[in-house]
């Protein structure tokens, strides 16, 4: 039993582990630049992209219990239901995201009250 949780946990695990990676490389790699303000644009457009995942992270989480009790139940059309149904609240979803993205940033960058020239620069990373 502890097996079987311990090979449908891990895959998880790692994919929980590999989102905060995405703004570790890109710090190692720009942290080499001349200018302090490049790696505070990774910081920001980090933030912000974490935040957005991370809000995103209930359809993960609901699917997971449903999608489970369907299929402990045996119920392989309510499974097929559910997940549908999440895979169009996620492209629905996107599609907005990718329609307010410069608004999205420029609140962003309001509420974080980054310096002009970090701005700048995290307009150019974000996108």
């Amino acid at each position: 039993m502890n097996r079987q949780i311990l090979r449908l946990a891990i895959p998880n695990i790692i994919s929980n582990l590999s989102v905060p990676l995405l703004g570790v490389v890109d710090t190692a790699v720009v942290g080499r630049l001349e200018h302090v303000y490049f790696l505070g644009a990774i910081a920001v457009g980090s933030i912000i992209f974490d935040f957005i995942f991370w809000g995103f992270g209930f359809l993960r989480m609901g699917t997971t219990g449903l999608v489970a009790q369907a299929y402990g139940a045996q119920e392989e059309r309510k499974t097929r239901i559910i997940l549908a149904r999440v895979l169009l609240v996620a492209l629905v979803s996107s599609v907005f995201i990718l329609l307010i993205q410069i608004p999205l940033i420029e609140a962003s960058l309001y509420l974080v009250n980054a310096s002009p020239e970090v701005e700048e620069y995290t307009r150019i990373y974000y996108p």
